[in-house]
Parts: structure tokens; sequence; C-alpha cells
């Protein structure tokens, strides 16, 4: 296979399991079963190209935040966000310090899969009916926070998937939770990716032997899919509920087992 062409399908799997509750750890451990291994560096890349691309999808409160940000409603939902990110840098570099990041192996990140699927099949089940709030509270900002430590530490379990399921228990709508789930997201994935490009470029061999074709490719193929797939994802959570990415979770489960069986 061409190299362009595993580079084109990287970009794509990047650009759908990103935010979507999928988990694209999972994802991209079965893709580079088959596909060529790329650079650290390049899976940073087309991580923040998946990122960057969803900031035209918010365009209200891209506004609100910058034309906005005096009134108190502004001031309260970033006050918020800056919390859950706060919480996620803070125990992100004390798990990092301590060494507990476990391993990006097929089975933990099948089990992550599994857990979060079935979760959301119980949440979703447990709050048929009820009635949901639109308003981000301390609760949920702490929650989602804490939930993305927990994605950090246990790869698989998808860091959309496990702040979704928080918001969701704590009673916010799934709109309202995807919204604020995706805005936590930006924030933390791009100081993360902007850490580990420090410390890549610190190292001996710094960027020596990337191919600067292939990195640009890749962003803007990850950045593409990533705008559609969660441009239907926020439409999508309008009139349908997790079910669906349980049930699709726990079926990828199944596949990465069959790769330990390989």
């Amino acid at each position: 296979m061409p190299e362009w062409i595993a580079i084109i399908l990287l970009g794509i799997i990047e650009g759908i399991t990103e935010f979507l509750p999928v988990s694209s750890t999972g994802h991209l451990l079965i893709a580079e079963a088959y596909l060529p291994r790329q650079s650290d560096l390049f899976n940073i890349v087309i991580q923040s190209g998946a990122v960057l691309a969803v900031l035209p999808l918010f365009p209200e409160r891209m506004r609100q935040f910058v034309f906005q940000w005096r009134e108190p409603a502004t001031r309260d939902y970033l006050l918020k966000i800056l919390t859950a990110f706060v919480i996620t840098g803070v125990g992100g570099f004390a798990m990092d310090q301590a060494g507990l990041k476990l391993e990006e192996k097929i089975l933990p990140i099948a089990i992550a899969l599994f857990g979060g699927g079935l979760a959301f099949l119980v949440v979703e089940h447990f709050i048929k009916g009820r009635t949901f709030s639109e308003s981000i509270t301390w609760s949920v900002a702490i929650a989602v926070g804490l939930a993305q430590l927990l994605a950090a530490a246990f790869p698989g379990t998808s860091r959309s998937g496990a702040t979704i399921v928080v918001a969701l228990l704590l009673g916010l709508s799934r709109v309202a939770a995807t919204e604020f789930t995706f805005l936590v997201g930006i924030p933390t994935m791009l100081a993360a990716g902007g850490l580990k490009i420090t410390k890549q470029l610190l190292k001996p061999e710094g960027v020596a032997g990337e191919n600067w074709g292939f990195l640009l490719l890749g962003f803007a193929v990850s950045a593409v899919v990533s705008f559609i797939a969660v441009r239907w994802l926020l439409r999508y959570v309008q009139t349908h509920t997790f079910v669906a990415f349980g049930w699709y979770r726990i079926g990828l489960t199944a596949v990465l087992i069959l790769l330990t069986m390989r």
C-alpha cells in the first residue's frame, strides 16, 4: 500500500474518533495492526487538526467568549471550563510524575472499551424519561475534569465518552453535555499536544526524518473529517440517545479481543 494512502486512512480514523465517544486509541491500535506505524509527532499533529476543526462548529459560543466575556453568564461558563481544564491538567501532571499511566496494550484497552460501552447502556436506561437540565453546574464541571483524568489513565475509555456519561448522570441534557465536553476537550487536548510537541523538539533527534508533506496531509484530512463527524454528532444527539455508541463499543471490544488471538 502506498504510504500516502495509509496517511489518509489514519487521518480519517483520527478525525472520526477523536470526539465521538468510541475511543480513538482503540481504533488507532487496530489500524496500526495493518498500516505502517507513524511517528509520535505525526499522531500529535493529526490530533491537533481534529481538535482545531471543531471550533467553527460553535460560532455562538466563540462569539460569546470573545465579545460578551464581561457578562456574568459568559464568565461563569468560562470559569467552569477552566476549572475542568485545571483539574485535568494538575491531575494529569501528578499522574505522569507518579508513572501511573497504563501502557496502550490491546487487552486493557478492550476492557476499557467494554466498560464504557456498558456504562452508556446502563446510564441511558437509568435516565430514560427523566427531565434534563441545560445548565452547567459546578458539580458537572468538576466531574468532567475528573472523568478526563480517568480517560487519560485508562486508554480506550474515551475522553468524550467518560465526560458525557458523568454529565448525563448529573442530569445534564445530551446536547448540553456534548457541547460542554467538547469545549473542555479543546484546550485540554491542545495543551497536551503542545506539551508533547515541545518534548519532541527537545529530544536529541528533534524532528529529523519527518515527512512534512505527510504531516500536512494527515493534519488536513483529520481536520476535515473531524469537522464533518462532530457536526453530525451535534445534530444526532438532539433526537437520539447514546445507546448505539454503547453497542458499537462492545462490538469493537470483540474485534480487539480477536486481534489478541492472532
